[in-house]
């Protein structure tokens, strides 16, 4: 049975050292979905970041990311969210020492102001369920990525799909309604970006402790919060695993 954990405390976790050395208080306070370092540290196994390198953060949200990127691997950061104004995550940038190394910009997923192949590395956390399930959208997320260039994603995933179901289960539906349809397997993510043959996946995996992972921070958060339970934690413990995890995909782009 999952321990009821519900303090700060249960953020810092062995397995992941690097994110457990954050302020937890911080990082609750920018929640805007599952714990997105815990993701990122575990996604990041499966790249191969160097100092130097120049890497978009899609879908940043509040920044968390973007600074850990930059904290950790030494990299120059591009933070580009739709919804978090620039000066927002600028100040939040400025604050952790990490100003000079990533920059803030306000950004459509599909009108991204970047030159062609100017990236080394585009990485996507709990947002490319959003805007990049289309047949299209990776050819063009590549262009913007150098040949030889990583591509990582961490997604929610479900481990059947939807279509083999033939429907959305009822305790996943009262929660995110018809978008659980973007919810994909990993082995799906897999067929789908190998079939383009513009890249080649180097990861596909269902995330071991995605669920529980899930469900210790949205039950932290909701404690934080005061907000009691939320439907995102009865959708979890209705699911028990059963069904709900996350899909970490990472790839290199074809040399031309």
């Amino acid at each position: 049975m999952l321990r009821r954990v519900t303090s700060l405390d249960a953020l810092k976790r062995a397995e992941y050292p690097r994110s457990s050395s954050y302020d937890a208080k911080w990082l609750v306070e920018s929640d805007m979905g599952p714990h997105p370092l815990w993701l990122l540290e575990d996604l990041a196994s499966d790249l191969e970041l160097r100092p130097g390198m120049r890497v978009l953060d899609l879908g940043c949200g509040k920044g968390a990311t973007s600074v850990f990127l930059a904290r950790e691997y030494g990299v120059r950061v591009w933070a580009a969210d739709l919804w978090i104004s620039p000066d927002e995550n600028a100040r939040t940038f400025d604050a952790h020492g990490v100003g000079e190394s990533v920059t803030a910009l306000k950004a459509e997923a599909h009108a991204l102001p970047f030159a062609r192949e100017f990236f080394d590395v585009i990485v996507s956390i709990d947002s490319y369920e959003y805007f990049g399930t289309a047949d299209g959208y990776l050819a063009y997320l590549t262009s913007f990525l150098r040949p030889g260039g990583q591509v990582a994603i961490a997604t929610p995933a479900m481990r059947r799909e939807v279509r083999e179901l033939g429907y959305i289960p009822e305790h996943i539906k009262a929660c995110v309604g018809w978008e659980a349809l973007a919810w994909h397997t990993a082995a799906w993510w897999r067929f789908q970006w190998d079939v383009t043959e513009l890249v080649r996946v180097t990861a596909a995996r269902e995330q071991v402790s995605g669920w529980r992972d899930w469900l210790t921070w949205a039950r932290v958060c909701s404690s934080y919060a005061g907000s009691g339970r939320t439907p995102t934690i009865e959708m979890l413990e209705a699911d028990r695993g059963g069904l709900l995890t996350f899909a970490l995909v990472a790839a290199h782009k074809m040399s031309e």
